[in-house]
């Protein structure tokens, strides 16, 4: 059964760094496109980063230059390192392991980026 767990959410002053992670389980982790998605109170989960089992990566505009996607095949990981964090990149983050028309989510991390 597959499962991904997200860890390293936490409170954080604005300027600050923080590095989520995503261990997956019962997949065969190179194959997925694996990726993070967030959601803020109130508004809709959005697309942040991608990255495919070849190493090819995205970004949605507002993290670009401060965020980097990556992951390790061996050990079925996937890392979000953020830098420069804003009050705005408050939100649950959740790490994705797609496969058309397969799709598993993991149950997310909080990140607070306050003062």
């Amino acid at each position: 059964q597959a499962q991904l767990v997200e860890s390293g959410g936490g409170l954080v002053q604005p300027g600050g760094s923080l590095r989520l992670s995503c261990a997956a389980s019962g997949i065969i982790f190179n194959i997925y496109t694996m990726a993070w998605y967030r959601q803020a109170p109130g508004k809709q989960r959005e697309l942040v980063a991608t990255i495919t089992g070849g190493g090819s990566t995205n970004y949605v505009g507002s993290v670009k230059g401060r965020f980097t996607i990556s992951r390790d095949n061996a050990k079925n990981t996937v890392f979000l390192q953020m830098t420069t964090l804003k009050p705005e990149d408050t939100a649950v983050y959740y790490c994705t392991a797609q496969r058309p028309p397969i799709n598993y989510w993991g149950q997310g991390t909080q990140v607070t980026v306050s003062s």
